[in-house]
């Protein structure tokens, strides 16, 4: 029985998952949005807001304790400089677990795990990734009605002779 167990394993000896969770972690605040599996993104959930909370203090022990988890000093310069003061005011929940479906390869369920205040940065990307694509198939409208009026032009002066 697993009264009270409350910790995925995720397959992993406990080194090993500590550090995945702590290589999620420095992902997560590095890029403000991370693809990975389902079961991954929610125990990395629970680990990486349990770390704002704890920067959340701003003194020397929590930078040290963070520190001790994420070995990137410009990540930990940019969670207490830039994520902590914009996310800082929420009384939790600081990260998102969207589902996309499952992976080509093994069928493992895939997740997008990101912090909540940050989507912004991501739906720009997506608008200006959009704004490429449609000028693309614009382009290739345009040339394909350019070859359909050739290509009648053609028909007719031969219906002509």
């Amino acid at each position: 029985m697993r009264h009270g167990v409350k910790v995925k394993k995720l397959g992993r000896t406990a080194s090993h998952r500590e550090a995945l969770l702590n290589s999620l972690a420095t992902s997560l605040f590095k890029h403000k949005r991370i693809r990975t599996t389902t079961a991954k993104a929610k125990e990395a959930r629970k680990y990486i807001d349990a770390l704002i909370t704890k920067a959340r203090k701003n003194d020397l022990h929590s930078k040290r304790q963070i520190m001790s988890v994420i070995h990137d000093r410009e990540v930990v310069k940019e969670l207490f400089g830039e994520i902590i003061p914009k996310i800082g005011e929420r009384p939790g929940g600081y990260t998102r677990v969207v589902k996309l479906g499952n992976r080509m390869g093994d069928a493992a369920e895939i997740s997008i795990l990101e912090l909540v205040d940050y989507n912004d940065i991501a739906n720009a990307k997506a608008e200006e990734h959009k704004e490429k694509k449609e000028a693309k198939s614009k382009a290739k409208k345009e040339k394909e009605t350019e070859e359909v009026e050739d290509a009648k032009v053609v028909s007719e002066s031969e219906d002509k002779k």
